[in-house]
């Protein structure tokens, strides 16, 4: 058993010890309370979540896609009947996807 200052030291020493523990103990508590109040929070609002906007992009960039070929697609049929019914030329069938 210590005696003198060197027992004051130790016991200080393991008062320290233990309010690190209890404050990191009440950091643990707080951070707990803050993440649920924030949940909640987030809830309540119209926030939609990180993966549901990734897959609404890629739906939207995948539309965007068939958009375009669809485009394409229709111009070069546009231009096709234009030539069979006489008001197109030869040319309009060879660069489908071109614009009028």
């Amino acid at each position: 058993m210590s005696t003198g200052p060197n027992r004051i030291l130790d016991e200080f020493a393991k008062l320290m010890t233990d309010a690190a523990g209890a404050a990191q103990g009440v950091r643990r508590e707080v951070e707990t309370a803050f993440k649920g109040q924030a949940e909640r929070i987030l809830n309540t609002m119209d926030v939609v979540q990180r993966e549901e906007f990734e897959a609404a992009r890629e739906m939207a960039a995948k539309a965007r896609d068939e958009n375009g070929r669809l485009a394409a697609r229709i111009d070069a049929l546009e231009a096709k009947i234009a030539y069979l019914t006489g008001n197109g030329t030869p040319d309009a069938t060879a660069t489908p996807g071109a614009k009028k």
